[in-house]
């Protein structure tokens, strides 16, 4: 197993590589990320977070347990979105709500939990695909690594450090 810092800041930077590649694609390819969007990008950034404190403060006792529930907690909660995104776009057109306000407009004008919930009811913006690779909606992708940076890392975190020679 390799050092328990290194995955953390692997998971770090690989977090950090996809908002990278979200604003990307956001500024340069013009894409509009819809609300459903927006929150998997906080569950990435979490997730980022997770693995940065994870690798700066390196617990060597049961500290690291700690991390590994921060880090499967964001993993799971950037899951659930994505998955949630991915019903969203699977429903047949005209089947859901048309585009709402801008996310921006809905924070000023409603409270946070009415919001998050007209978020994961999905709109017509949430159900639109405008982006592939490998056949894969963007949400997809986001699953998939929110998956594999939430295992690596809580395994990581909960296996004890092999002893150096």
């Amino acid at each position: 197993m390799p050092d328990r810092r290194l995955v953390n800041l692997a998971g770090f930077a690989v977090c950090a590589a996809l908002m990278a590649y979200a604003l990307f694609a956001q500024f340069a390819l013009r894409l509009e990320p819809c609300p459903l969007c927006i929150f998997q990008r906080i569950g990435i950034v979490l997730l980022g977070l997770a693995f940065l404190a994870a690798a700066l403060h390196h617990p060597r006792g049961r500290g690291r347990y700690g991390y590994s529930l921060a880090i499967a907690a964001a993993a799971l909660l950037t899951i659930a979105l994505a998955a949630r995104h991915l019903y969203v776009q699977s429903l047949p057109p005209g089947t859901l709500p048309s585009c709402g306000a801008p996310l921006s407009m809905l924070l000023k004008f409603m409270p946070v939990w009415q919001v998050i919930r007209k978020v994961l009811s999905g709109s017509g913006e949430c159900g639109e695909i405008n982006w592939r690779f490998l056949g894969l909606a963007m949400p997809a992708w986001v699953l998939i690594w929110a998956l594999l940076l939430g295992a690596a890392g809580t395994l990581a975190n909960l296996l004890p450090a092999t002893a150096r020679r």
